[in-house]
């Protein structure tokens, strides 16, 4: 297979390569999310669990009317400390995203310049492109840097 084919498949591969990094990235991004969520539910129903046993246990009605006002404190402080736990986790959930994704992105470029510049013949049409536009561009100026009138100097 000749070079000018393989820059094609090169890049071709290389894009793919970064879609199935970012998706998996944001699987296991779903993934950190749903285990948070799995663990909060859990820890929601044995508080609820835990409450209801305290009202089956209160033996008196003073027992039972200071309940609610202890497990208002009690869930109180627990939210707060569950808002910073959900906060610690979302900043390092998110940092691993960040990171992968650039590591991916990073890969990408890597393998782009390689597809394009690494073994490119100088025979090939996509190098003399660049030379082409640099003589267009200087036949289109005139000495003094400016481009000349009607867009090419007359000679």
């Amino acid at each position: 297979m000749s070079t000018e084919n393989t820059i094609p498949l090169n890049l071709f591969k290389a894009n793919l390569e970064l879609q199935l990094r970012i998706n998996r990235l944001l699987q296991e991004n779903s993934q950190r999310w749903l285990d948070i969520a799995s663990r909060a539910g859990t820890e929601s129903v044995a508080e609820s669990n835990a409450e209801l046993e305290n009202l089956l246990k209160a033996n008196n009605w003073q027992a039972l009317a200071t309940l609610p006002g202890e497990s208002f404190w009690r869930q109180l402080q627990q939210r707060i400390g569950d808002a910073q736990a959900s906060a610690q986790v979302a900043i390092s959930a998110q940092t691993a995203f960040t990171t992968g994704l650039q590591q991916a992105i990073q890969g990408w470029q890597k393998a782009n310049i390689e597809a394009v510049g690494g073994g490119v013949d100088a025979t090939l049409p996509f190098n003399d492109l660049f030379k082409q536009w640099g003589a267009v561009w200087a036949s289109a100026t005139a000495s003094d840097g400016k481009p000349a009138k009607g867009g090419a100097s007359r000679g």
